[in-house]
């Protein structure tokens, strides 16, 4: 999926930087951070979104979120407190359709519901 920026990503075609990388999983920083912790973390694979999730690949989720609470701890803001939030769709904001986790903290989150 060569028009994807995040298997551009993946593939090292398009510099970010990158916080976390093993066989399953990319993270790196947001270019436009929303608090001063603001990472993606994001499957290796192309999985467009929530809806795209199959049997076959819904084990990368889980690590996704184990990588999203070390990286919190990494980064200080575990105590704290912090969000991990995906997008899913257009009416939820998402904009790169390759699912991805926000993890989102350094400073106190307004609520959302």
């Amino acid at each position: 999926m060569s028009e994807c920026i995040f298997c551009n990503i993946v593939r090292k075609e398009i510099p970010a930087k990158i916080c976390y990388e093993d066989e399953r999983v990319l993270a790196f920083h947001d270019i436009n951070p929303v608090a001063p912790t603001h990472i993606l973390v994001i499957p290796k694979e192309h999985i467009a979104s929530m809806n795209d999730i199959t049997p076959e690949n819904v084990e990368v989720f889980g690590h996704m979120a184990f990588v999203a609470q070390q990286l919190s701890k990494e980064a200080g803001v575990a105590e704290s407190g912090y969000r991990v939030v995906v997008n899913n769709g257009p009416d939820s904001g998402q904009v790169v359709h390759h699912v991805h986790a926000h993890v989102i903290g350094g400073r106190v989150l307004s609520s959302l519901c």
